[in-house]
């Protein structure tokens, strides 16, 4: 038993000083490596430009544009003008105000002349009914052309 220990008392010190005395092994390598890197380009948000309120009559647009080096956005608003006219006249006949928002309203060629087809002609120079019609027949310079419906 004891040379058992012994013999391994000495694996154990020579293995030891055997690895002491082993030269290092160098390896020179060169290795090149790439790294590429992929990102988004960058973006151009256009604006959201929304109207909600009913008695707005604009409409929003926008519009963006981007490439990789440049980003443009953009965003107004457009005024209707026949909803302004109509939102004007409404506004006139809650005060009680039912010939001027009727003249509001006869601006429009359409209205006029569906006016004057129906036997009620466009209130002019404070004139209604007959005398209206009076007034448009004495100076037909002052009507306005019948628009073709499509």
């Amino acid at each position: 038993m004891r040379s058992i220990a012994y013999l391994l008392l000495g694996l154990l010190i020579g293995g030891s000083i055997a690895v002491a005395m082993a030269q290092p092994i160098v390896t020179e390598s060169t290795s090149k490596a790439e790294t590429t890197v992929k990102s988004p380009p960058p973006s151009a948000i256009s604006p959201n430009i929304t109207t909600i309120n009913n008695n707005m009559c604009t409409s929003g647009v926008s519009a963006a544009v981007q490439t990789q080096i440049f980003g443009f956005s953009t965003g107004t608003t457009f005024i209707d003008m026949n909803c302004e006219k109509i939102l004007l006249s409404r506004e006139l006949s809650a005060l009680q105000m039912k010939v001027p928002a009727t003249a509001l309203l006869c601006s429009d060629a359409r209205v006029w002349w569906a006016m004057w087809d129906g036997g009620g002609p466009c209130p002019i120079e404070g004139k209604i009914n007959v005398d209206a019609k009076n007034h448009w027949l004495a100076n037909p310079d002052l009507i306005p052309s019948r628009p073709v419906i499509k």
